[in-house]
């Protein structure tokens, strides 16, 4: 019998049963609330201080410190010291994944910004990386559109994007950031950075100092300086690739490029630049990350000294 169909006198019980039920429940939540022990403040690491001294707020930390820049290989006394130690800049570094031709790994900005957010960090000397953030704005799923036509990919709305990037910056506010710092390897990472950016340095009042830092994402130089350096493309082979994304990664891990695989195969050029001879290729990738950490660093200290992003260059930018 639906509730509907019930008598009025029997519809007016079962409300008030459930009624009754809600308020039994509520008033068990509030009494639980009220029986729970306050938190002790020195409390941290996960577990509670009056438990044992390392889950205390100002314990010694038992361990050297690691050769890291990534929050995700630290401890978090690891963190709490770099941070009282006065590494208060850290930096988000968004990637994605999509393809990339038959050669490089769907994962390819997250290679690239592996080694460079790492080269960037200890660039500055003050400064921490974030996790990468993998999945970005690609094109719709329904229909696919943009790489989502490609499988392997993974898509995120713009609107998940930005929220992301406010949630990630707001916790690290809270653990006493001064400075917090976005760079995207893609294209489509750009205008959601910036935005994300504005918007909490309008919020915050500059306290901590957020800025999208545009000058990352500047391929068109890294071409130019690495051409400075030997590397001439003859032709264009009309991959989503170029010799700068691919030297890029391979410092990173050369599966990433497929590169015993290519050798083997007899594929190991792009757009007429050869790579078999790895002590070469190996010397050019330290070329493309070095220019990328020198450039974006600067490019982070006049954005902390402006308070926030820089304004938009007027000239185009290429990339991948």
């Amino acid at each position: 019998m639906s509730v509907k169909s019930m008598p009025i006198i029997r519809r007016a019980l079962v409300a008030a049963g459930a009624l009754s039920l809600a308020t039994t429940l509520t008033a068990r939540t509030v009494d639980a609330q009220q029986q729970r022990p306050a938190r002790d403040p020195r409390s941290m690491g996960g577990g509670n201080c009056a438990d044992n001294t390392y889950n205390c707020k100002d314990t010694p930390n038992p361990l050297p410190a690691p050769n890291t820049v990534w929050l995700e290989e630290m401890t978090w006394m690891d963190v709490r010291d770099a941070v009282a130690a006065g590494k208060k800049t850290v930096i988000i570094p968004t990637g994605g994944m999509e393809p990339n031709g038959p050669w490089l790994v769907t994962g390819k900005h997250n290679y690239v910004l592996h080694a460079n957010c790492d080269a960037i960090a200890r660039k500055l000397g003050n400064a921490l990386c974030a996790p990468i953030v993998k999945f970005v704005p690609e094109g719709s799923y329904d229909p696919p559109s943009g790489h989502m036509t490609s499988p392997g990919t993974i898509t995120a709305r713009e609107t998940t994007f930005r929220m992301l990037l406010t949630d990630i910056a707001a916790s690290l506010k809270a653990h006493g950031f001064e400075n917090i710092i976005y760079i995207g390897d893609s294209g489509g990472n750009q205008g959601g950075q910036r935005a994300v950016a504005d918007s909490l340095t309008a919020l915050w009042k500059g306290a901590p100092v957020v800025a999208h830092v545009q000058e990352y994402y500047d391929y068109a130089s890294v071409a130019k300086h690495i051409e400075s350096k030997g590397v001439n493309p003859t032709k264009a082979d009309g991959l989503h690739d170029d010799p700068e994304i691919t030297l890029n990664m391979f410092i990173d891990d050369p599966k990433s490029v497929r590169y015993d695989e290519r050798v083997k195969a007899g594929k190991a050029d792009i757009n007429g630049v050869s790579l078999t001879d790895r002590k070469k290729i190996t010397a050019w990738a330290k070329e493309v990350v070095a220019f990328r950490a020198q450039v974006t660093a600067d490019a982070i200290n006049m954005a902390i000294a402006n308070k926030g992003t820089l304004p938009a260059p007027a000239r185009p930018r290429s990339g991948n």
